[in-house]
């Protein structure tokens, strides 16, 4: 860098530059990417300390978001927190709606009707082509294309969208599961839109993955950048998408089996090197998996009630003891942690967020590379600030 004069970025842009001199490497430059960034995801800063365009260290900042989540459940009646799960990954409230009853139905030995087991898939197996359509479009901006696969992925997030404001009154903070079933029932005119989404959605993603999956800069941009080791993965205690792109089956529609998924025929998609194109691929499969759980799901479910005919609404207040419920969320497990003793309110209310732990391999994943795929690793992990901060 001797003899040239570096080019600082506006302060608007909202990356800040500082030149550190390091004996051994020359002049290394500490660039901060954030917290108001496009790249960002949110806001949520990268330092970054690059030897010229590559990174020798990177080090993630963030709680701009936090809301005070885990003290406010202490401090709020069982049902009363239900609505703040939405508000965590709030691209899924669906899902994060089910992991948290699924832990207070365990927590009170509370049973949940079939009608209600079979919307819950439904819905969360909507709400993952939602998350993962997303990521997608998400990916390939940040690749530098055009908008055009964005508004493709938005297009068909929308009519999702639309079926969850039909159902729940809410197009993303749905509020929509209680604790022994779900709030409201899904029409006949309900059900057949649902079908209708998922018989077009495979066509959909025949016609995207034309589009991108095969296009050498996209290859060239993904391959062989950021990839994750089975070992590091595993210890760090990564999981979802991100895990299973390492060759890790690990997926817990299977490994636990909760609500109906037993019933239902399904594979879970692997990678081989845990690079960005094969987290980027494993979400395109998954799609496609939850594509046949749909077919076989909406066809086959029951007549009868969507709630325990005995649950408590009001006055709820579980015997004291604690209880983990988690599920296969679309960026992960999301889990709560809960204890009772015997109040109307958890003593202790914990929440398990796949986006935070996921970041915590950013790093590793990062060192090495340049400045540019800094930004496309990021987007392949797949986080919401809302539920990494909390």
């Amino acid at each position: 860098m001797s003899g040239v004069e570096p080019m600082f970025p506006s302060p608007s842009s909202g990356a800040h530059v500082n030149a550190v001199h390091d004996p051994f490497h020359g002049d290394l430059l500490e660039v901060s990417m954030g917290p108001h960034h496009p790249s960002t995801h949110g806001v949520f800063r990268m330092m970054v300390t690059l030897d010229g365009e590559t990174i020798v260290k990177l080090k993630p900042v963030f709680g701009y978001l936090h809301r005070n989540h885990e003290k406010l459940g202490e401090n709020t009646s069982y049902l009363g927190s239900m609505p703040y799960t939405d508000r965590l990954d709030y691209l899924n409230s669906m899902t994060n709606n089910w992991a948290y009853a699924l832990a207070v139905e365990k927590l009170a030995g509370q049973p949940v009707p079939e009608r209600a087991e079979y919307l819950r898939v439904i819905l969360a197996e909507l709400t993952r082509l939602l998350n993962h359509v997303c990521l997608a479009g998400f990916l390939l901006q940040d690749t530098g294309a055009s908008g055009t696969p964005l508004m493709y992925a938005f297009r068909e997030r929308e009519k999702i969208l639309d079926l969850f404001e039909s159902l729940s009154g809410s197009r993303m903070m749905c509020n929509y599961q209680r604790f022994g079933g779900c709030r409201v029932d899904a029409s006949p005119e309900w059900l057949a839109g649902a079908q209708t989404i998922t018989n077009n959605f495979g066509r959909f993603l025949d016609e995207y993955e034309e589009l991108i999956t095969g296009n050498e800069i996209m290859m060239a941009r993904t391959q062989g950048v950021g990839a994750l080791t089975p070992e590091l993965a595993i210890s760090a205690g990564i999981t979802g998408p991100m895990l299973r792109a390492t060759g890790v089956n690990y997926d817990l529609r299977k490994v636990d089996a909760y609500g109906v998924y037993s019933r239902f025929d399904f594979r879970v998609p692997l990678g081989d090197h845990g690079d960005t194109y094969d987290r980027y691929m494993i979400r395109i499969l998954e799609m496609r998996e939850s594509i046949k759980i749909l077919q076989q799901a909406l066809p086959a479910l029951p007549a009868g009630p969507i709630m325990d005919p005995k649950a408590k609404i009001r006055g709820f207040r579980p015997k004291a003891g604690e209880a983990y419920g988690r599920i296969e969320g679309p960026k992960g497990e999301i889990g709560f942690y809960l204890i009772s003793d015997g109040s109307p309110n958890p003593y202790r209310y914990r929440v398990r967020p796949p986006s935070l732990v996921n970041l915590t391999v950013l790093e590793d994943m990062c060192l090495g590379q340049t400045i540019a795929d800094a930004v496309i690793i990021l987007g392949s992990v797949d986080i919401v600030l809302g539920e990494v901060d909390r």
